[in-house]
């Protein structure tokens, strides 16, 4: 009966920080979420400007619309500051060793549990940012500026963008996005859309534009999904510590059962050995 009282007693401390870890994360989680609501719709615009404006550039010279064979990779790799949070961490790291060129890549980091995974499994570390909850624009346009600077003198032949779409609180999933070399969508069948894009002009010219934007959609890219990272990493994070409370009130119960029949074997016990020496002193 003590270990039992002494066990629910340590189950019930346990409880106590998940609940407080799920509450913590509720609170961020909000917040996350507006950031996240909140820019997408300017990095959905900015990627469909540049769409357009590759789509109706012909002959480009630009080094960021250059298809070239893939030698060395780099993955800017978004992950958490922290664990406790299910699979969400290491879903980023199996979608990075998955990669058909994850061999031999460099890595930018962004995020402390990205930066210990990397490190310690022998990738090299263009560069790094810290936390993901302190990150900035600024921040997310330096890592931006360093991919695109080893793209332009061929220290390596694609980036890749990973990390954690924001589907819903209860839904996240991890991906990889390629942003170097730009490749033009063309799932747009709409006959008129096209056409009313076709006549758009830019001065001076759609190339020049394009040399101007493609830098700020890379850095917009990366701090879009800096922010729906977060936001993934909260709601992960929040689902797994109701789950670990869940299942601390349901060991709860079943301890406090157990106690309760073995008190009333004891009591049952100790009726019987009175009743059994009243007996033989009669």
């Amino acid at each position: 009966m003590k270990e039992i009282k002494t066990r629910i007693k340590s189950v019930e401390s346990t409880k106590q920080i998940t609940k407080a870890m799920e509450l913590v994360s509720s609170s961020k989680f909000r917040k996350a979420k507006e950031r996240a609501e909140s820019v997408k719709p300017y990095f959905n615009t900015l990627y469909n400007t540049v769409q357009d404006i590759a789509e109706n550039t012909s002959n480009s010279k630009n080094v960021f619309l250059k298809e070239r064979k893939v030698n060395k990779s780099c993955f800017i790799v978004i992950a958490g500051d922290r664990g406790l949070a299910g699979g969400y961490n290491s879903n980023i790291l199996k979608a990075v060793i998955a990669h058909e060129h994850s061999n031999g890549a460099k890595v930018i980091s962004i995020g402390k549990r990205s930066k210990d995974s990397f490190s310690k499994r022998g990738y090299e570390l263009m560069d790094s940012i810290g936390t993901v909850e302190e990150a900035t624009y600024e921040d997310a346009n330096r890592v931006a500026q360093r991919a695109m600077d080893a793209y332009k003198n061929g220290e390596v032949d694609e980036v890749n963008l990973v990390y954690t779409q924001f589907i819903s609180a209860l839904t996240q999933e991890p991906k990889i996005v390629k942003l170097l070399p730009l490749t033009i969508d063309n799932n747009d069948n709409d006959k008129e859309v096209k056409k009313s894009k076709s006549a758009v002009q830019y001065l001076p010219s759609a190339d020049s534009v394009l040399g101007y934007i493609l830098p700020k959609y890379i850095s917009g890219s990366v701090y879009g999904a800096i922010a729906e990272s977060y936001a993934s990493e909260q709601a992960a994070r929040r689902n797994a510590m109701e789950s670990a409370t869940d299942n601390a009130n349901e060991m709860i119960s079943k301890l406090e059962l157990v106690y309760n029949r073995a008190r009333q074997a004891a009591v049952t016990q100790e009726i019987s050995e009175i009743v059994a020496g009243a007996s033989s002193a009669q």
